[in-house]
């Protein structure tokens, strides 16, 4: 169990059985009377977002969280499988599971996924993900303007925006915190 106390931005405890992280966090010391913890919570599971306040002495129990490695395999016209690289078990999640992480994630990448009760809440991709650029209009010479960028496809079909020298066919490192270009790679 929890206590107010241990109330900090990022913790992950359970709500009316859902696992809620805290968003924002502040602390209040009124004059007189108890201390107040006034959270901005987000539900794990659908996204939803709340103002809630405790007071020193409120407890509540910890989120039933696992987090396992596992390997993304493949997708087909209804879900994308992910290998558990520990048991070697099949897991298949929905769209809606995945999110938007689909737009950074290719065959064999391993994730760190988020399970709540056996179900599949929140996957995260390695920080840095090497990308090819399949599509890329070429650099024209002298085209030296500083901090000029233009816009590739990598082989996910996103488009993100690169220094000009960076020509179709390259690899590149991808940042998926902010999903910006990082550097060249080599093969």
């Amino acid at each position: 169990m929890y206590e107010a106390s241990d109330l900090k931005k990022g913790l992950k405890f359970e709500i009316d059985g859902a696992p809620h992280v805290v968003v924002d966090f502040q602390f209040k010391k009124p004059g007189k009377g108890q201390a107040l913890y006034k959270c901005k919570l987000k539900n794990m599971i659908n996204g939803a977002q709340f103002e809630r306040t405790y007071r020193s002495g409120d407890k509540f129990p910890k989120a039933a969280l696992d987090q396992q490695a596992m390997e993304y395999l493949y997708a087909d016209s209804q879900s994308y499988c992910f290998m558990n690289t520990r048991t070697y078990e099949q897991e298949f999640l929905t769209k809606e599971q995945v999110g938007d992480t689909i737009d950074l994630l290719i065959e064999n990448t391993i994730c760190d996924i988020l399970l709540f009760n056996g179900q599949a809440i929140e996957i995260n991709l390695p920080n840095f993900v090497n990308l090819r650029v399949i599509k890329a209009d070429p650099w024209a010479k002298g085209d030296t303007a500083t901090g000029s960028y233009k816009p590739v496809t990598i082989e996910t079909g996103i488009e993100i925006q690169v220094p000009p020298f960076v020509n179709e066919g390259e690899k590149i490192k991808i940042d998926t915190r902010t999903r910006e270009y990082v550097e060249r790679v080599n093969d």
